[in-house]
């Protein structure tokens, strides 16, 4: 019986240490290690075939250097780029975004900025609208009588 009591109670402070809930881990966002001076850029209207390109300028708002380990993009009409060396502890450095123009019509793309250290990318965007040749060319006069 003694054995059956100390078995008991065994049983019982076990299921008490198991039943803890571990303490949420804390979770790091990309924009806690850098600062981007704008997330988002509209090239507005631009000639099919003349690819457009445009900086997103960030500072590293951390005490250690903050590396960038990926910028990759939602399609391949954008080729973004990044810095290949660690970005220094109040430093500045860009992601470039490419975009080929090719195909007549509205864009909205997303480039997915992965820092090292952090989960979850940070995406900037770029849009805008491409038009025909004939079409740019209607609007740059439209654009110059006003």
């Amino acid at each position: 019986m003694k054995s059956f009591v100390l078995a008991f109670a065994a049983l019982i402070l076990s299921a008490g240490v198991f039943a803890q809930t571990a303490a949420p881990a804390t979770v790091k966002k990309a924009d806690s290690f850098v600062k981007f001076k704008d997330v988002t850029h509209d090239f507005g209207k631009i000639k099919q075939g003349t690819p457009v390109t445009y900086a997103f300028a960030f500072s590293n708002i951390t005490d250690k250097p903050v590396v960038i380990e990926s910028a990759t993009a939602s399609c391949g009409c954008t080729t973004p780029t990044k810095p290949e060396a660690p970005v220094a502890k109040g430093k500045e450095d860009k992601i470039t975004a490419g975009f080929n123009a090719a195909a007549a019509g509205p864009f909205n793309k997303t480039i997915y900025v992965k820092v090292a250290g952090v989960d979850q990318p940070l995406e900037l965007k770029i849009t805008g609208e491409v038009l025909k040749a004939e079409d740019y060319a209607n609007y740059e006069k439209e654009t110059k009588k006003g």
